[in-house]
């Protein structure tokens, strides 16, 4: 039986009675846009209305990763009432569905959801999964285009410049995103997409706050700049009694990582170990590969082996369901955490085997890694040269590295490293020139 229709936040219409579902679905759709950690508000859509189908499928997509049985309910009840929703419900129902199924292929996804925008231009939330779709695919350049096909109907919306402004960064087109974070910030200065991207942050939320300790790190400052971040700004936003977003544990577990590749992580260990502890809940587990990769390291580390491979045969279990495009390409995911889990061990031998001679993280940024995070696997890969004798292999990697960042100290200490390996006068160039630049921080 058909309701009288009420309209989300976007102005499109949807096949309910109840304002509180109405309002649970408009209170979701601001978390997901604004990174907010209350997320499972979705969950009270279908406690005001059972029969909703878009409040059914966006229960079932938040459940997705964490809860997959759970999930299922909401999609049979979704689709039970799939005959009297609406258009944009239908929709939306269709292209969520697709998403979540295990035969999934990325690049039919990311068509569904071109077609849903051109439909419903207005809808953010979808352009936001579309989003992430790509981010895991390592394709900018095609939600470039998406974005730029919805902009027209969106030109003051809040949080739609930010989001523009992403891919424009990816891409780096850093003066274009620039404009588009200053248009954001404009219209909703508590954007964190806006935050990302703007050249003048003002660092409210954790991940903008890892670029903060990153700078410090590249910088050769005190140790003690970095902690600071790291607990007034990372841990604090963990110690808090609601729920963690995934994003917030990727923050802490990559400036951690990026310390220990770069031989700097004393003085964290017991911070490492505290954040340890809540990894070993499965609860954090499968919710993004780039985590999990995290994960895979921090359990190592503090010497949870066991779990960390028991985290390493569970990715195993999930690729071996996909279809065989998308295990093709995980299957890379999967060595990448092998190769972190045995650079842990001091395994380094078999760590560069199963990275190859080729190797470059930038091909591995379908497990969810900006260019910035998932880099520190290349430094780990140039550390893995050196403990492995391979510094003539290892002095080319760098001096190529340091040919776009000859302002960081600790690539020009890993040149000195490689060069001195082979006895190279070079080293005395190298080192007096990290001393100089780490001198310029203190």
């Amino acid at each position: 039986m058909e309701k009288p229709p009420r309209c989300v936040r976007w102005g499109y219409e949807v096949n309910t009675s109840s304002d509180d579902c109405i309002d649970a679905i408009n209170s979701y759709y601001q978390q997901v846009l604004s990174f907010g950690r209350n997320r499972k508000v979705i969950l009270q859509a279908p406690l005001h209305d059972k029969d909703c189908v878009l409040g059914n499928i966006l229960a079932a997509y938040y459940l997705s990763s964490s809860a997959p049985s759970r999930a299922n309910f909401y999609i049979e009840a979704a689709n039970s009432n799939l005959e009297q929703s609406t258009p944009y419900e239908k929709a939306v129902f269709e292209v969520i569905s697709y998403h979540m199924s295990e035969d999934r292929d990325d690049d039919l996804a990311f068509e569904m959801h071109t077609e849903l925008l051109k439909r419903f231009p207005k809808d953010l939330a979808s352009l936001k999964r579309a989003q992430f779709l790509c981010f895991y695919m390592g394709q900018p350049a095609p939600f470039l285009g998406l974005v730029q096909q919805v902009l027209p109907a969106n030109q003051e919306e809040s949080y739609i410049h930010g989001i523009l402004a992403f891919p424009l960064l990816e891409l780096g087109r850093m003066e274009e995103a620039g404009v588009a974070s200053r248009k954001g910030y404009e219209i909703n200065k508590d954007d964190a997409w806006a935050h990302h991207c703007f050249p003048y942050k003002t660092y409210q939320y954790t991940h903008n706050w890892w670029h903060v300790a990153l700078c410090y790190l590249e910088g050769g400052s005190p140790m003690s700049k970095v902690k600071e971040i790291y607990d007034h700004h990372i841990w604090k936003e963990l110690e808090k009694d609601d729920a963690v977003p995934p994003e917030v544990y990727v923050n802490a577990l990559g400036l951690l990582l990026r310390l220990d590749v770069r031989d700097a992580l004393d003085g964290f260990e017991d911070r490492l170990n505290v954040l340890a502890v809540c990894l070993t809940d499965q609860a954090n587990w499968y919710l993004e590969w780039h985590i999990d990769i995290l994960i895979v390291w921090a359990l190592a580390k503090v010497g949870e082996t066991s779990r960390a491979h028991e985290l390493l045969e569970g990715l195993k279990f999930r690729i071996s369901k996909m279809n065989k495009k998308k295990q093709q390409v995980m299957q890379k995911g999967v060595q990448l955490g092998e190769a972190v889990y045995e650079y842990t061990k001091g395994n380094y031998k078999k760590a560069l085997e199963l990275l190859g001679s080729e190797f470059n993280a930038f091909d591995y940024k379908f497990i969810g890694a900006s260019d910035e995070q998932i880099d520190v696997f290349n430094e780990m890969w140039c550390q893995l040269l050196l403990y492995t004798g391979q510094s003539s292999t290892a002095k080319e990697v760098i001096k190529e590295r340091i040919k776009v960042r000859d302002g960081v100290p600790f690539m020009w200490r890993l040149l000195e490293k490689s060069c001195a390996m082979e006895g190279n006068a070079e080293a005395v160039t190298a080192g007096e020139t990290a001393r100089k630049l780490e001198s310029s921080y203190f």
